[in-house]
């Protein structure tokens, strides 16, 4: 019973916070550690438990995201898509006992552009890159998304931050298409990881429940708020708690 509900609260606040400014698998991947999946099942398990408050959050945004006209539809769905498929099949390239020794350094490199990912993206507007074309939109999409279907930790804020190098400004706009990408390129990981029996059905419905809602009542609540500076401060805290545990272990 501990053990679910763990899951449960690590699961709806991952919702929330994946749906605000992302940083949830900082919280349902160790949950999922903790509960005795192998970190390999846990990184695809936390996924597919992301993924109804993907679902949820992008409907909450659903407003914005028809209202944004910056980039083109199908250009947004295609890269989510094959990033996503990318990075899931190289996942199931890494041996278990490598990607349990990576872990640390992508929850410390998820924390570090998390902490600096408004800097970085106010640095990057400044230095007035002009319009980006096709290309230069096609690849930043894809490293970013071919990421999160490898590991989804911190994929939202480098979404983010990717989204504002390609000269976005509107952060309801923005979240909106990156609960859009995160819905799209984790349906695809997820549909690779179960066909490669990588899933812990058991956790998986009880996380995937708690994120839907929280992912619900996340956007919900940041549609009507805008200072997330707070929360910014306590996922850049429990990511930097995590990557410590994590190196420790």
């Amino acid at each position: 019973m501990l053990s679910y509900a763990v899951l449960i609260v690590a699961g709806l606040l991952a919702g929330a916070l994946n749906a605000v400014a992302g940083g949830g698998t900082f919280l349902s991947f160790p949950a999922l550690v903790w509960a005795g999946v192998p970190p390999v099942a846990a990184n695809a398990t936390a996924t597919l438990a992301a993924l109804p408050g993907y679902l949820g959050s992008t409907w909450a945004f659903r407003q914005d995201i028809a209202a944004s006209h910056r980039l083109p539809p199908l250009l947004v769905i295609g890269t989510a898509a094959l990033g996503g498929g990318l990075g899931a099949f190289l996942l199931l390239a890494t041996p278990g006992e490598v990607f349990s020794g990576i872990v640390p350094w992508l929850l410390g490199f998820a924390t570090v552009i998390f902490a600096l990912g408004p800097r970085i993206t106010a640095l990057l507007t400044r230095r007035g890159l002009g319009k980006p074309g096709v290309v230069a939109v096609t690849l930043t999409l894809m490293i970013v998304t071919s990421y999160g279907g490898y590991f989804n930790g911190g994929v939202g804020i480098l979404l983010l931050a990717a989204l504002g190098l390609l000269g976005m400004s509107n952060l309801k706009e923005m979240n909106g298409l990156k609960n859009l990408m995160s819905s799209i390129l984790s349906l695809i990981s997820v549909t690779i990881y179960v066909a490669a029996g990588l899933i812990a059905w058991k956790h998986a419905l009880v996380m995937g429940l708690a994120c839907a809602a929280g992912g619900y009542l996340g956007a919900a609540l940041f549609r009507r708020v805008s200072k997330p500076a707070v929360l910014r401060v306590f996922i850049t805290l429990v990511g930097t708690v995590m990557t410590i545990v994590f190196l420790v272990r």
